[in-house]
């Protein structure tokens, strides 16, 4: 009996288990949606902007800024994204991993003298980033930059990304991060922020034929090319940012998933031993009772 009454708690925890689990995974699979709908509000604006770019581009006119400043590359910011909360699987541990291969292919191209300062997004990325023993390799954690952040503060920190690189603290930032593709399917992704290249701007532009040569620009067109082109940064970065809450949602809604069918699994073998345990029981009582009436 005791060893039933065990089984049968342990069935009822199991039980809450897969509730909890089946539970979680429906919120994360709304916070997905959630996570959609905000990338689709996003795209027109960055579309729009890169199509502003994309057309001063085309034109014979020269174009300045210290955002397209390309030079001797000596030192490197990283902006990696995580995550700030668990149970969603192996997520951070794959974008660390592919860290550290992004750190020893930028340390192939430009030296083993380069300098890589690390600006993690998340708690979970940022310990494990801590675990990086390299003197060449410096950490610096944000007050108030993590994986929920509002949109003015990924803004004030795109903006002091930007002041690091216009003042050559820094001569290239990356960002590291989950590209959002669907539910099932996540990418890892290395995109360059600063210098910003002229490729990603012109995008689909590049081969279209302009007939901007025909528009007369005020003030003129490099000073509404180094207005715009901070905006396209801002957009860039919004987009990192949600893609990277989206892909996390989804790896939890794989890993809730996951937890939950071996929850289903582990109550059918428990359920099952346990009515075989009850049967058990039963059959011995009935033999005792029969065993009683016999001696009679």
């Amino acid at each position: 009996m005791a060893t039933l009454k065990a089984l049968k708690t342990r069935i009822g925890s199991v039980s809450s288990s897969e509730k909890i689990t089946g539970a979680m995974k429906m919120i994360s699979s709304a916070k997905v949606h959630k996570n959609e709908a905000e990338l689709r509000k996003l795209l027109p604006f960055k579309n729009q902007v890169k199509s502003i770019m994309g057309h001063l581009l085309e034109t014979d006119m020269e174009f300045d800024s210290p955002l397209l400043m390309e030079r001797e590359v000596k030192k490197v910011g990283v902006v990696v994204y995580g995550t700030d909360d668990g149970l969603c699987g192996a997520y951070n541990l794959n974008i660390f991993k592919h860290l550290l291969i992004e750190i020893s292919r930028l340390h192939q191209e430009y030296g083993d003298d380069l300098e890589i300062t690390i600006f993690p997004v998340g708690k979970k990325i940022l310990k494990a980033v801590s675990r990086i023993k390299n003197e060449d390799i410096k950490l610096k954690a944000i007050q108030g930059v993590d994986s929920k952040m509002l949109p003015s503060v990924v803004n004030n920190f795109v903006n002091e990304l930007r002041n690091s690189f216009v003042t050559g603290d820094l001569d290239l930032i990356e960002v590291v991060y989950m590209q959002f593709k669907s539910m099932s399917k996540q990418l890892l992704t290395v995109e360059q922020l600063f210098p910003v290249s002229r490729q990603v701007i012109e995008g689909d532009n590049l081969n279209a034929e302009s007939d901007n040569k025909l528009y007369i620009f005020e003030p003129d067109a490099n000073s509404i090319f180094n207005e715009v082109l901070p905006m396209f940064v801002l957009s860039t970065m919004q987009e990192i940012t949600i893609e990277n809450r989206a892909s996390e949602q989804a790896a939890r809604v794989m890993a809730m998933q996951s937890a939950n069918d071996n929850a289903k699994k582990l109550l059918e073998s428990l359920q099952l031993e346990f009515n075989k345990l009850r049967q058990q029981g039963i059959t011995t009582e009935l033999l005792d009772i029969l065993g009683g009436q016999v001696e009679r």
